[in-house]
C-alpha cells in the first residue's frame, strides 16, 4: 500500500481550513495539538497558513477510556493551553482518526478548561474505523487498512507516514 506523503496533504488541508473558518466567519482561531503528531500536523498547519500565534497541546492521557482494555502505559505529560479557550473558536488537531476515542478525551479535556464557541476537528488521516460519532471537518486522507494494519506519523520534519504490522 502507498501511503500519501503529509507534505502534499498539508497544503491543500490548509486552504481547505481557511476557507471553512471564513465560511463559518472565524476571523480569529485558536489552534490545539493533540500529542504527539497532533502537535506536529498542526505546527506544519500554522506554518502553511504563515501564522506564528501560539499553540496549544493537549496530553489527553488521563481522558482515555481504553487504557486498561488496550493495556496501554502512556507518558503522560502535561497539557499547555497558552490562551483562555472560554468562547473561543478553536482548531483541534490529531493525526489519525480511527476509533474516535482521543478526539472525544480530548473534547473532554477541553470543556474542563471551559466552554469554546466552537471546534472545528482537522485529521491527516482517516482510518475509517470508527466507534463513536466522530467526523473530522477538515482531513487530508481516507485510507482502508486491514485490521492488523496500523499507520504511524513521524515527525516533527519533516512529516512521514510508516505502515505497521501489528504483532499476532
Amino acid at each position: 500500500m502507498n501511503l500519501p506523503d503529509p507534505q502534499q496533504l498539508l497544503p491543500r488541508m490548509a486552504a481547505e481550513l481557511a476557507a471553512l473558518l471564513v465560511r463559518r466567519g472565524v476571523t480569529q482561531a485558536r489552534f490545539i495539538g493533540i500529542r504527539t503528531g497532533g502537535v506536529w500536523v498542526a505546527e506544519a498547519l500554522l506554518r502553511e497558513l504563515g501564522l506564528t500565534q501560539p499553540l496549544g497541546t493537549l496530553d489527553v492521557s488521563f481522558y482515555r477510556d481504553d487504557f486498561t482494555r488496550n493495556g496501554l502505559h502512556p507518558q503522560v505529560r502535561p497539557s499547555e493551553l497558552p490562551f483562555d479557550i472560554e468562547d473561543q473558536h478553536l482548531v483541534l488537531v490529531d493525526d489519525v482518526l480511527m476509533s474516535g476515542r482521543t478526539v472525544r478525551a480530548a473534547l473532554n479535556e477541553l470543556f474542563d478548561y471551559g466552554r469554546p464557541a466552537s471546534v472545528t476537528l482537522v485529521c491527516l488521516l482517516d482510518l475509517d474505523a470508527r466507534e463513536l460519532p466522530v467526523h473530522a471537518d477538515v482531513l487530508g486522507a481516507s485510507l482502508a487498512l486491514a485490521p492488523h494494519e496500523r499507520v504511524k506519523l513521524s515527525g516533527p520534519a519533516p512529516l512521514a507516514l510508516e505502515l505497521q504490522s501489528l504483532s499476532a
